[in-house]
This record gives structure tokens, sequence and C-alpha cells, in this order.
């Protein structure tokens, strides 16, 4: 998004710094902010740490919110998205504190219920929290991935690596996302209308889901240093979950941006 404004606005009249879990960007010509702010899950998790999130068994605390949510009151637009960071089978849930998980309870709870739970205590909180005559809201849909090329035409087994053309076929539908998932979505923000809080579906996943080219690939951050056997099979470690910058994410802002010119 930051890149959108960012070409525009003499380096003298912008900034950008980081602090923790939030990036700054002002645009102090126009008394502007942009901020992102890291919360994968929405709710609190052991992922919560901007960089050391790497974590082999995911925990989340459904119920709880307000360590994130606390940064995000009093803003004109509110844009959340979750999904990728959800795409296991089951998620382990803490009724209790991270700082003591000792005195906690554990509980494995499975997709989409788990999701469901987090994206309700997402929703009470804008409830009670959200100015509604000030903030407008947005939930981006799922991003879509590409990992399995025998899905539109190509070789079992492959994935986006090598690819270069979007998909054609208008009536293709991929498995890179979730309609269950994306059902929950839409119940939540349905129940929240009906209590007079609207929040704006902006739906890219099927508009994404064509465009198995846009990603890194193997031009991917390593976090790991690569081995030579993975270097003679590239598709091991190609990236077909991220997106390229400039990239298909710019059209996602696009249709932000033109959502905000419309109220």
């Amino acid at each position: 998004m930051v890149c959108l404004v960012d070409s525009v606005i003499s380096p003298t009249f912008k900034s950008m710094h980081n602090n923790g879990s939030i990036n700054i960007f002002k645009a102090i010509e126009y008394n502007a902010t942009i901020e992102f702010y890291w919360s994968p899950l929405l709710v609190e998790s052991n992922s919560d740490d901007p960089i050391s999130h790497r974590v082999p068994d995911r925990i989340v605390r459904v119920q709880a919110i307000e360590k994130h949510a606390r940064h995000w009151t009093d803003a004109d637009y509110l844009v959340f998205n979750t999904y990728l960071w959800w795409r296991r089978r089951q998620m382990k849930v803490l009724w209790g504190s991270f700082e003591s998980p000792e005195d906690g309870v554990f509980k494995a709870v499975k997709l989409p219920r788990v999701y469901e739970m987090a994206l309700q205590t997402w929703a009470q909180w804008l409830e009670v929290h959200v100015d509604r005559n000030k903030t407008q809201l947005f939930f981006i849909s799922m991003s879509p991935t590409h990992q399995k090329a025998n899905k539109w035409g190509g070789i079992k087994g492959e994935n986006c690596y090598s690819e270069t053309e979007p998909v054609t076929e208008e009536e293709y539908v991929g498995d890179g996302a979730s309609p269950r998932m994306m059902r929950v979505v839409d119940s939540v923000l349905g129940e929240l209308k009906t209590r007079g809080l609207n929040v704006q579906m902006i739906n890219i996943t099927q508009l994404s889901d064509y465009r198995k080219e846009g990603h890194p690939s193997i031009y991917r951050k390593h976090w790991e240093t690569i081995t030579e056997e993975q270097l003679l099979n590239p598709k091991n470690y190609s990236d077909c979950i991220h997106w390229c910058l400039p990239g298909v994410p710019d059209v996602w802002n696009e249709l932000l941006y033109a959502y905000i010119l419309e109220l």
C-alpha cells in the first residue's frame, strides 16, 4: 500500500520507521499515516513476534485480542486479513496466558471451528471499540496459493516454478483457498451487519487465483542456506504462497482505493 503513495512524495515530507510489530509510514504534507501491524492470526498467538515467528507448534488464545487491538483504535480506515497462518488441520488453543502456560488449559481445535472462534472475538472487539461515525472497516479475502500445477493443467507434482503466464481458463478454480473458511468470514461479517456494523469484504481470491506466475518462486527470501540437492530441484524451494512486488497485491490496493473513494 505504501508503494502506491511513496513515489510521489518528496523525501523531505515522508518518513518510515519500525516499532516492534508496527511499521509506520508518514506523509507529513498530507497529515496521513499508513501503519502495518503484525498479528497474523488477529488474536494472540505464539507467532506474534514480527521476526521470530517460525514455530513448529502454533498456539492461539482465541479469546484474547486486546494486546493487538489496542493499536487499532481511532483509525480512519482499518483493513483486516487473516488466512494463510491458519492453513493446518487443527490448531492448539490455550485458555490461559503465554507467561504461565503451565497454569492454562490446552485443546486442539479443528478448522474451520478455531478460525470462527478467533473471528468472533475480533467481531466482538469491533462492536465495542470502533467509532462507527469515523472508522471505515474492510476485510480482504484469502490470498490463494499455487502449489499444485495439475490443478491448472500442469504436471502433477509441479508447482508455480517456471510459470510465466496466468491461467486463461475463465472457469478455473484452484485449491489454494478454502471455501469453508470463506463461508465463516461471510457468516461473521453478516452477523456484524445485522447488528449495525458494516465491514466491507474485498474479494481478491478468484482474480488472484488466475495469477500462478505472480509468486517469487526461487527468488524468495531464504531463511536457511540452499543445499546442493535443492539447487538440483528448484521447485522444492520455490515460494508459491507470497507475491512479487510490484505485482498482484498492487491490484488489491487499487480495489481498496476504489472502495474508499466510493464511501
